[in-house]
């Protein structure tokens, strides 16, 4: 399970006029897995790495090798939007595991 902070789009509420962007942000649910990978790397983790790991996260997703779970619900396709909030929890599920159960 990883832990996300969440940014606020300050672009979309200035542009809308509209204060739901900023207690809702609309995100790419392959943006929070870069993020998530990004916060369980670490700062010191070298770019290189980053980049492979994101590369391999995203494919996995892509190919179905694994679901993620992002506050209770379950997203297959990393181009899903998923609407966020303060912090975003993530957990990762196999799918064999999900066909044993």
């Amino acid at each position: 399970m990883l832990r996300v902070a969440v940014p606020i789009d300050v672009s979309a509420v200035t542009s809308t006029a509209s204060a739901a962007f900023a207690l809702a942000t609309p995100l790419r649910v392959g943006d929070l897995l870069a993020a998530a990978v990004i916060e369980a790397l670490g700062p010191r983790a070298p770019q290189d790495k980053r980049e492979r790991v994101i590369r391999s996260t995203l494919a996995g997703l892509a190919g179905g090798e694994y679901v993620v779970e992002i506050d209770g619900r379950i997203y297959t396709d990393p181009h899903d939007v998923a609407v966020c909030s303060g912090t975003v929890t993530l957990r990762f599920f196999l799918r064999r595991a999900l066909r044993a159960a």
